[in-house]
């Protein structure tokens, strides 16, 4: 019966664009900026990925929380989205395996969010308009005022946000017996990157984002894993700094996502803010040296420069996007060092791009030999 009669809420787009609908999670107001993901299933993950650090959520998809949540499907310790914009929103749920319903683990994360609204039409609007901020209120529904709020909130160009999701203190995972150590730059990572890498004989110490390169090396590691994570990756000097390191260690390094743009920042190569990114679970990708295309799960809104990628003579691109053609991959000519835009981690249906974590592992084998 508490789910019963929901109040009414509001969302209000930078552009001065309003929808109205019902609340949804817990009653208050937030900000960030607006972006939407196309995927069918995984909200549970979508919400607790650090990547999504300071964005609103729009969910094409039509029905969330219908399957109930589960700490299995959790990417992080907590729910990282700022709000949620979605058609509707069910609190009953039907999959035996779920612990609890989607209202209650909102509140629970303290996430604010609206439902009952046309989320084609938003979704359309973002598409067409680009990213941009919002804000999201069940309890203040007056335009003006909530517009004067929303003039306060920074743009995610030029936002250093990793710190924000990043561990505090070095932790380990995985067996300690393992084959191989890999030093992970927790730069906002999901905990998946850690299975995967776990799963193929490694033993990891991830490290907060300001670790210095010499501390990461007192553990002596064998290979080098640069994680995902939110915000700007041209905001983050230290990082940039700490990851050219690693590169002319000539100890094997992995790039995910915003580890892959912070690595092409560290070569020299720019990074530019999309017009409003890609993330989904349905994006095609061709693997240049192999021929053989994938089906990627993605969340990103800012890209390599494709033109810088081509006039650096010791970088080769290795991976597009067949919607945009824009770079989803990268390796150095010399140096047992590459990265992905996209996540190989994930199970977007198929696990195509799992290969990579056994690329890197055959990197640091090649180089302890």
């Amino acid at each position: 019966m508490k789910y019963l009669n929901r109040p009414d809420a509001i969302l209000l787009l930078e552009d001065g664009t309003v929808f109205r609908g019902k609340a949804a999670g817990k009653l208050g107001t937030t900000t960030g900026e607006i972006c939407f993901n196309t995927g069918m299933t995984g909200y549970q993950e979508i919400f607790t990925d650090p990547s999504y650090f300071g964005q609103i959520m729009v969910t094409a998809h039509v029905h969330i929380g219908n399957y109930g949540v589960s700490p299995e499907d959790v990417e992080s310790d907590s729910m990282k989205i700022s709000g949620l914009v979605c058609k509707y929103f069910s609190p009953n749920y039907s999959r035996p395996s779920a612990t609890g319903n989607i209202q209650d683990y909102f509140e629970e994360n303290g996430v604010v969010g609206i439902s009952d609204v046309d989320t084609r039409a938003i979704v359309q609007h973002i598409r067409d308009k680009g990213a941009m901020n919002a804000i999201v209120s069940s309890e203040e529904l007056d335009v003006d005022k909530l517009g004067a709020l929303l003039k306060e909130v920074p743009s995610m160009e030029g936002l250093e946000l990793s710190s924000k999701v990043c561990t505090k203190e070095p932790y380990y995972f995985g067996n300690e017996a393992a084959t191989h150590k890999v030093a992970v730059l927790d730069i906002g990572v999901k905990k998946n990157i850690l299975r995967c890498l776990s799963e193929r004989g490694c033993y990891l110490k991830v490290f907060p984002m300001h670790t210095s390169f010499e501390e990461i090396m007192e553990w002596n590691p064998s290979g080098f894993m640069i994680s995902n994570g939110p915000g700007d990756p041209a905001a983050m000097p230290q990082v940039k700094e700490t990851v050219g390191k690693m590169i002319n260690s000539d100890i094997p390094v992995f790039g995910i996502c915003l580890g892959h743009q912070v690595m092409a920042i560290s070569q020299g190569i720019s990074t530019f803010k999309m017009h409003n990114g890609h993330r989904g679970i349905n994006h095609p990708i061709k693997n240049l040296v192999t021929g053989k295309c994938e089906v990627t799960s993605q969340n990103h809104g800012f890209v390599v420069n494709r033109e810088d990628c081509e006039n650096h003579p010791d970088v080769e691109i290795t991976h597009v996007h067949l919607n945009d053609n824009t770079v989803a991959g990268l390796k150095l000519k010399n140096k047992p060092v590459f990265s992905v835009q996209y996540h190989p981690e994930s199970s977007p249906g198929p696990n195509d791009s799992r290969y990579l974590f056994d690329e890197f592992i055959k990197n640091i084998e090649a180089v302890l030999a």
